[in-house]
């Protein structure tokens, strides 16, 4: 009887099926974590992406804004061209008047050599507006082509102690006899000459001369007004009793500077009427220029005394401030006026308690 051969047995098997189940299992696992990998990561990047493209937007839209502002500074600076080839157009057109009007006069009398003189004088001054004009225009071409500028703050220049600035000013300008010359004796001897050669009388077109300054150093986006005074005060411009002007509009300050050169001193000194026009402005002024070369003559438009003393004429003027209204500085411009003596010190107080700027002009200014 053969031996039955003895059967080994396993204590730990596993079936095919259940190999193929683990491993199936284990690979589903792992597609499983690479995805939740791979969504993080996309996550990520859609939020970079997006942040990138908001910083993207800002830029294009302070882009868009600075092109805006480079347009209106372009704009601006054409219209000034515009303005600027108007005025050099007028300057050359009054260039061209005045030589055909210096062709007609001979030069063989003394007046009309110094009517010629007058004449080239004109023109010189004119010429060198036109340089000046001109500079400008250049300047602002080099300006037109920077995309942007930068502008100061202040709106207030101060030069020679003269204070100018505010949104209304007041210029006063004293027309009367005095302001022929600087003694007595010369005055009255000018008084009795035509007009034309009143006209040339060196003071009065260094007022004129000044006046032509001071608008030309008024801010733009501002208002004026210029008075003339002797027994009685007008607009220089008439029709614009108690307005205020722009000076924006070149073309009224040129008419009234014309209007000035063509307007001859004459009778005596009311300041009553020039501070009246301070007080009677609606709105008032915030800047008063007062062009003054002594003290007044005269209280009203009239007067019955053909000689008046130092005391007289200081009891006029602290009269005359009466009219004055509060809070606005008075700034004085004297022209010296020979024998004079209380001018200097009364215009000099009224200028410091009004807390303005007082100037004693020099012949050679401006």
């Amino acid at each position: 009887m053969s031996r039955r051969r003895r059967r080994v047995i396993e204590l730990f098997s596993m079936s095919f099926l259940d190999c193929m189940s683990c491993g199936f299992g284990a690979v589903v696992l792992f597609f499983m974590i690479i995805n939740a990998n791979s969504d993080v990561t996309s996550s990520d990047q859609t939020k970079a992406l997006q942040a990138e493209t908001n910083l993207l937007q800002i830029e294009v839209l302070r882009g868009r804004k600075n092109l805006a502002l480079a347009r209106t500074s372009i704009q601006k600076l054409d219209t000034e061209r515009t303005e600027a080839k108007d005025q050099i157009s007028i300057i050359k057109a009054l260039i061209a008047e005045l030589q055909a009007e210096l062709a007609k006069y001979d030069k063989d009398t003394l007046a009309k050599i110094q009517r010629v003189e007058k004449l080239q004088s004109d023109i010189k001054s004119l010429q060198d507006e036109v340089r000046r004009l001109l500079a400008i225009k250049r300047e602002q071409d080099a300006a037109g082509r920077q995309v942007r500028t930068f502008k100061g703050e202040g709106d207030r220049q101060y030069l020679t102690g003269l204070k100018l600035g505010g949104d209304r000013t007041l210029i006063l300008v004293d027309r009367s006899a005095s302001m022929l010359h600087e003694t007595v004796v010369n005055i009255l001897r000018r008084r009795n000459l035509p007009e034309s050669e009143q006209l040339l009388s060196r003071k009065w077109r260094q007022v004129v001369a000044s006046v032509d300054w001071l608008t030309s150093q008024l801010r733009e986006d501002s208002e004026y007004q210029i008075y003339m005074f002797n027994n009685v005060a007008q607009p220089v411009i008439k029709g614009t009793d108690g307005q205020w002007l722009k000076v924006g509009d070149g073309s009224q300050i040129n008419t009234a500077i014309r209007v000035l050169r063509r307007t001859v001193p004459r009778n005596g000194t009311n300041m009553h009427a020039a501070f009246k026009v301070v007080h009677d402005m609606n709105p008032r002024p915030d800047n008063v220029i007062l062009l003054v070369d002594g003290m007044p003559t005269m209280s009203a438009a009239t007067t019955a005394k053909s000689v008046i003393g130092g005391g007289e004429r200081l009891n006029l003027f602290h009269s005359a401030v009466q009219e004055l209204p509060g809070g606005i500085p008075i700034n004085i411009m004297l022209y010296p006026m020979e024998g004079d003596f209380d001018a200097p010190i009364s215009f000099w107080s009224l200028a410091l308690k009004t807390r303005g700027s007082f100037i004693s002009v020099s012949r050679d200014w401006p």
